[in-house]
């Protein structure tokens, strides 16, 4: 094993997933992690500090993406349509990669608690993220929160979709996580 090896964070997000698919979580060991991506225990500890960060890998810049891509939203632009800027912007970090994993990890996800719950709180820090930046905007507590709630749902549904369809389709994310906004924009119009 290369000590030094390029791609190994990939890797061992990739073996992660594989093997929490194949035996489950619980029964997935750092160790099988590491022996299946081809690299030491010590790789996997200096990329990840324990298996259930390597389902959030992307997540810090995820946050970063979304955020940037709010503040750099046009002037004039809606607290929606700043979310929507950061959509786009966070739809670059999405690869190909991204979309075959993305239903293997949906069933790891599903099949364990600690991982759902790992999941929603990064769904909270995704949403977090949002907020702060729509507030540094200037955009008032309440509004900017939901805004940022509605951003995260639609990245969500937008990911789902995206993740589901035709693989061989060069399309993007972006596309997908904008059309959700817009959904959601329609469906929280008719509350009322």
């Amino acid at each position: 094993m290369g000590r030094w090896e390029p791609g190994a964070r990939e890797r061992l997000v990739v073996a992660a997933v594989d093997l929490f698919t194949e035996q489950g979580y619980d029964a997935t060991t750092v160790a099988q992690i590491a022996e299946r991506a081809g690299v030491t225990k010590s790789t996997f500890f200096r990329h990840f500090p324990d298996k259930r960060e390597l389902l959030v890998a992307g997540q810090e810049a995820l946050s970063r993406l979304l955020a940037e891509g709010i503040a750099e939203a046009p002037d004039g632009a809606s607290p929606l349509e700043a979310v929507a800027a950061g959509l786009e912007r966070a739809s670059t970090a999405m690869g190909a990669m991204s979309r075959r994993l993305a239903p293997r990890l949906k069933a790891a996800v599903a099949a364990s608690a600690e991982l759902q719950e790992r999941d929603a709180l990064k769904s909270v820090s995704l949403a977090a993220a949002m907020t702060t930046a729509l507030v540094a905007r200037g955009v008032p507590d309440p509004t900017a929160a939901l805004a940022g709630e509605l951003g995260v749902l639609a990245f969500k549904r937008g990911y789902a979709k995206w993740s589901e369809s035709d693989r061989d389709v060069k399309d993007e994310l972006a596309g997908y996580a904008l059309a959700a906004l817009d959904e959601l924009r329609a469906a929280s119009a008719s509350l009322g």
